[in-house]
């Protein structure tokens, strides 16, 4: 899939066409004769608020407050340094821009537009005098420039500046900004926008014959703004050149998915396409929303860092696509936190050796607050944790794991070693929540929350692990710690939320399973865990959908393909295109209409597409890593082929999709029989995969030179260099 057709009119914002580079992104969209883009920026940060961890959030208070149910206490531990505080806003956030209204004569019609994938580019056409033109918009991944080009400069009747002040003067003004001051000399149209204690935003577009230039940029002048635009445009072959340069790269060695279904098809090719603007190695680390902002409001969670899962699902993509490098920034700016989270671990359990990450932050790593329980969720950091192995052992890139990733690993499980109780050999974390599951009531946790109990097993294998690679002595507490830990805790012989709170309500986050997904601490199949798996997945299907919101289906469709139920695994993710994407394939926080789930719902008294349109990106990575893993994925280090696919896909293929160790893997199902394992590796290793063609022998072709292997799991040695086909 190469492109694919929006239809006009597009009348909100979020249902406009996407482009960006990480760092600023547009938003295509309008009706009749005007065509809208709105500028938004991941980095445009008002960073007053939130809360500065400090000498109140400490483990022993926070207990004590807990167990006493002390809700003045807690409220009081959490507050913001900025709550109530007049002209201040309570937390930091990323603020909204605005657009550019573009007139075309009153008799042309917006009619559809086409995103190319491959090109990265956007072409909108309309109606005049019964021709058809088109308008050609594209955006630059090196520099904060768009280019909108007209094949006639007459139909450029006019050029608009709207600004987010426009909409949010009130609010703008209750946080002490001042107006935007207008920009307007010769072709040059725009405004800036001071920031009460960072750097300015400034908007520019240039009508440079049949082009409008727009671009924006960080504090700086006017002058020197103007002077980088005017130059761009004057090198518009460089602009353009560069530009397809880029997309051939970054599509060259993307895994191809050929699957029957259309709509998941879809979620793949554009999904990838997002994901390459949304997370650009030379950008600003995905946020919620990432660049794409609305001008008509500031966004919701303020498009922060939230670490309780939604960051992780925004970069799930990045390994079974081969893209790691786009893990970067992430990673990096993480890591240049470390001296603030050693400051949040020394005053929060009392050691000097610790990381911890709160749940939401902005980009100085600045908690955003109040939500306490959040505040408190240890497997923040160790999922960061998780995620910096999961990548070394894709890349095989030790060097980071020695310099960066190692270090941070252990400061992550320092941490949740002081947070444990023992009785004898057995321990405990007395203190304990699941993500968001109710909220941040005084209820709100418990002891060994099984959330918590997964991570914490997944970060203590994948230290014994780093321990072999970099041949590095294991804390002999980590094998005890193991020993005496639950990797779940129970109730009514199910997987509970913490130890006596069964899931009692349908609930977004499918925590208590992250054993089985994302973890993987255990084999659902495994005997020992078979019967409380099931008991658990059933329950979990009985609360059903109502409480659920855009990124858990994806979530779930996940969990679904873990245990090989492709029908459900498949139809989770219809049924998330058809209730949490919008006319323009936005992806929702909320449900856009009525049935489903009731979170951010319409109501049954209103018509169907008037419920929230919050847009989150989380949700359409999460669909991307979601196909990845019906065709292929890994549980407990032995891969699985079309485990996760529904019988009626007769044929379906997939090609070069990533492993760890550098394998890249590629297989075919033709009239429901799988034809071959493909097999290429950059490094030697040992690849598990389970064998596809279950109980019979196998055929392994190294070369031309043939042997014959059988086994539930086959064990295969594969050289650096080498082509292994797998067949039965």
């Amino acid at each position: 899939m190469n492109s694919y057709k929006w239809y006009f009119p597009l009348r909100t914002t979020h249902e406009g066409m996407l482009a960006g580079n990480g760092t600023m992104g547009i938003m295509v969209f309008g009706e009749e004769s005007t065509l809208k883009i709105t500028i938004g920026r991941a980095d445009l940060w008002d960073h007053r608020g939130g809360l500065q961890w400090s000498a109140k959030q400490n483990y022993n208070d926070i207990k004590q407050a807990l167990e006493e149910n002390d809700a003045d206490a807690i409220h009081q531990i959490f507050q913001t340094d900025t709550e109530n505080v007049d002209g201040l806003p309570s937390r930091p956030s990323i603020v909204p821009i605005g657009r550019f209204d573009i007139r075309l004569p009153d008799e042309a019609k917006l009619t559809y537009g086409e995103t190319f994938f491959k090109k990265g580019i956007i072409k909108v056409f309309y109606s005049y005098k019964s021709a058809t033109k088109a308008i050609t918009i594209s955006q630059s991944i090196d520099t904060d420039i768009v280019k909108v080009e007209f094949e006639d400069e007459d139909d450029i009747k006019g050029i608009t500046p709207v600004t987010s002040w426009k909409y949010q003067e009130d609010f703008f003004k209750s946080i002490s900004f001042e107006p935007p001051t207008e920009i307007h000399s010769d072709n040059i149209l725009g405004w800036e926008q001071k920031l009460p204690a960072d750097p300015s935003i400034q908007i520019l577009s240039l009508k440079d014959n049949n082009k409008i230039w727009i671009s924006s940029a960080r504090g700086g002048n006017t002058e020197e703004h103007q002077a980088v635009l005017i130059e761009v445009a004057q090198q518009e072959d460089i602009f353009d050149n560069d530009l397809q340069n880029w997309w051939n790269t970054f599509w060259k060695d993307i895994p191809v998915v050929d699957i029957p279904n259309e709509d998941l098809m879809f979620l793949y090719y554009y999904g990838m396409y997002k994901f390459a603007t949304f997370t650009n190695p030379e950008g600003t680390p995905a946020t919620l929303q990432g660049p794409w902002i609305e001008e008509y409001d500031f966004p919701p969670w303020s498009s922060d860092y939230h670490f309780n899962i939604n960051v992780q699902m925004c970069y799930w993509p990045a390994y079974q696509s081969g893209k790691l490098e786009h893990l970067m920034p992430m990673f990096n700016l993480v890591l240049s936190w470390q001296e603030k989270m050693q400051q949040n671990a020394k005053l929060f359990i009392g050691i000097d050796d610790g990381y911890m990450l709160p749940h939401a932050v902005d980009d100085r790593c600045t908690c955003m607050g109040s939500f306490w329980t959040g505040t408190i969720d240890h497997a923040c950091t160790a999922w960061i944790a998780i995620m910096m192995f999961e990548y070394v052992e894709y890349i095989n890139d030790f060097e980071f794991l020695k310099s960066r990733a190692f270090p941070f690993m252990r400061g992550a499980m320092r941490v949740y070693e002081e947070m444990l109780e023992w009785d004898g050999d057995i321990c405990s974390l007395p203190v304990s929540v699941s993500p968001e599951y109710r909220g941040s009531q005084m209820n709100a946790w418990g002891k060994n929350a099984s959330f918590q109990l997964a991570a914490m097993h997944k970060l203590l294998e994948d230290l014994q692990s780093a321990c072999k690679i970099l041949n590095e002595t294991e804390e002999s507490s980590w094998s005890k710690i193991q020993k005496g830990l639950p990797k779940f805790s129970t109730t009514n012989s199910r997987i509970a939320l913490w130890e006596g709170t069964d899931l009692e309500e349908s609930h977004r986050h499918h925590s208590h399973l992250g054993s089985i997904a994302p973890f993987d601490v255990i084999d659902p199949f495994d005997p020992q865990y078979e019967k409380i798996i099931s008991g658990s997945l059933n329950h979990w299907v009985k609360q059903g959908m109502g409480l659920w919101s855009g990124w858990c289906m994806t979530w779930a469709s996940m969990l679904h393909s873990r245990m090989q139920n492709g029908t459900m695994a498949e139809a989770v993710l219809e049924l998330w295109k058809k209730f949490f994407t919008n006319k323009g394939h936005g992806s929702l926080h909320d449900a856009n209409s009525n049935g489903l789930s009731i979170m951010g719902a319409p109501g049954f008294n209103k018509p169907a597409g008037s419920g929230g349109c919050r847009m989150q990106m989380d949700g359409a990575m999460g669909a991307i890593k979601a196909i990845q893993e019906m065709l292929v994925h890994s549980r407990r280090d032995v891969y699985h082929i079309f485990s996760g696919v529904p019988e009626r896909w007769t044929d379906c293929k997939f090609e070069n999709m990533s492993c760890k160790g550098t394998v890249k893997i590629s297989s075919e199902v033709i009239d429901g029989n799988i034809e071959y394992v493909k097999l290429t590796t950059q490094s030697a290793t040992t690849f598990r995969i389970g064998n596809p063609w279950k109980d019979s022998q196998v055929s392994i072709d190294r070369n031309g030179i043939i042997s014959i292997i059988e086994g539930d799991i086959l064990e295969i040695e594969i050289k650096a260099g080498e082509e292994i086909v797998i067949s039965a």
